[in-house]
């Protein structure tokens, strides 16, 4: 059996100068990619700066970062989002994260999360539980829907975002009625970590983009949490949503996902 722990150091290091990066440089200049979606300058520069150094030190590892694609093949690979959270970056709002997973096959297997502003670094390698800043963490115990603290990943952007929304918009108001707050940090990355330490009880992302959510995914999964897609299948690379829980709110949860997907269909 694979013990990925062994890959940290590694990984750390890389978030490590990522992080740094964002701490000492500005965003620099912004390009479009799409309808209300932004590339700093410094998001190309850290994942550059990231994929030469992984590269160099594990050449037998692909990579896929969420600005500039994938380079190589392997059945392992490094999935980077050098910046989450860059619409909150530009502006100066410390909601934002450098995110690095080793995905195998479909599955994610190490994760290192780190918000530069706040001061932590969440960590995990399957089968050895989560950390953050060397200290073991775990997801929280809360019960009650009616107790918990719920994060909601983005509203989407670009094509379909009309269509896409009402089911965002139908799942908020559902969690509104049920959950004691709703919160929207701007970083899924983020979230999950701050699952992991029992910080929030929930983190529902209505998408699934490997550099969002790998390394988040192992962390709260090595947490305790419970990670599922809409079905109540087990999460991977490949689900549609993310449905991220403490594991005695998971049913819960899951539940109330399946209400506001009937709202939004008009199947209520």
């Amino acid at each position: 059996m694979n013990d990925y722990r062994d890959l940290l150091p590694v990984a750390e290091e890389a978030v490590r100068r990522a992080s740094e990066a964002m701490r000492r440089r500005p965003p620099g200049r912004l390009t479009a990619k799409g309808d209300r979606d932004v590339a700093s300058e410094l998001d190309y520069a850290i994942e550059r700066d990231v994929r030469a150094f992984l590269v160099a030190e594990t050449p037998e590892i692909g990579f896929l970062g969420e600005e500039e694609g994938r380079v190589g093949t392997a059945e392992m690979q490094w999935v980077l989002d050098p910046i989450d959270g860059t619409a909150n970056f530009v502006r100066g709002l410390p909601l934002c994260a450098v995110s690095l997973a080793l995905v195998h096959g479909s599955e994610a297997v190490l994760g290192v999360v780190e918000p530069p502003f706040i001061g932590s670094r969440s960590t995990a390698a399957k089968d050895h539980g989560a950390y953050a800043n060397g200290q073991k963490i775990r997801a929280s115990s809360t019960a009650l829907l009616s107790d918990a603290i719920v994060a909601i990943g983005d509203y989407a952007v670009g094509p379909d975002a009309e269509a896409r929304n009402r089911l965002r918009l139908a799942l908020t108001a559902q969690l509104a009625a049920e959950a004691q707050r709703v919160r929207m940090t701007g970083s899924a990355a983020l979230d999950l970590a701050w699952l992991a330490e029992g910080r929030l009880d929930a983190a529902l992302t209505l998408s699934n983009h490997a550099w969002d959510m790998a390394a988040g995914v192992v962390i709260a999964r090595e947490a305790g949490a419970v990670v599922i897609d809409q079905d109540g299948a087990i999460h991977d690379v490949d689900s549609t949503v993310t449905l991220a829980v403490a594991p005695l709110l998971a049913e819960a949860v899951l539940a109330t996902y399946h209400k506001a997907a009937s709202m939004a269909t008009g199947n209520q």
